[in-house]
């Protein structure tokens, strides 16, 4: 599987990062634990089994719009195999546009399925914060960050792809 991820200017990323440290301060689920390389902050955008030349042609077109504006709002919590918790992307209208030509993009006309939970309509957008599988973990209100509950303005300045096979990025664009 392939993502299609966009990436914070710095000043964002180290936002992120320094709030996954603190909820690891806390004794919290954090990704300030995970240590493979290519663990960064990232917006999920759309997920392909393969993203061959011709769709990665239209992404590169479709991703000339970067930067746009990154507002980072409340935490929301998700439910599941997995627990999630993660920092809300406001989408503005610049992001919804974009996200919808990646999907259009990586679908052309043979209407192949994504992930549901990325199509649009349904997609939250969100920075992921930290994830477990205990359900016996959680992120109470009162022990997380507070700046989780200050809003955030950025950009989203990049974009890659990641590859769940071979565990490496790409730039795109």
């Amino acid at each position: 599987m392939h993502t299609v991820e966009l990436l914070p200017d710095p000043a964002t990323e180290e936002r992120v990062r320094a709030a996954w440290r603190e909820l690891a301060a806390r004794g919290l689920p954090s990704l300030a634990g995970h240590r493979h390389p290519t663990n960064r902050p990232h917006l999920t955008v759309a997920v392909a089994d393969a993203l061959p030349w011709d769709a990665r042609r239209r992404l590169a077109e479709a991703l000339a719009v970067l930067p746009l504006p990154l507002r980072l709002a409340d935490p929301v919590r998700f439910t599941g195999r997995t627990r999630v918790l993660a920092w809300r992307v406001v989408p503005g209208p610049g992001l919804l546009d974009l996200h919808r030509v990646v999907w259009d993009a990586l679908r052309p006309g043979d209407g192949a399925a994504g992930h549901p939970l990325l199509a649009p309509g349904r997609w939250t957008p969100h920075i992921t914060l930290g994830r477990t599988r205990s359900r016996a973990a959680s992120w109470p209100d009162d022990l997380l960050p507070p700046a989780l509950s200050r809003p955030w303005d950025g950009a989203f300045t990049g974009a890659r792809t990641y590859d769940s096979v071979t565990r490496t990025t790409e730039p795109l664009g």
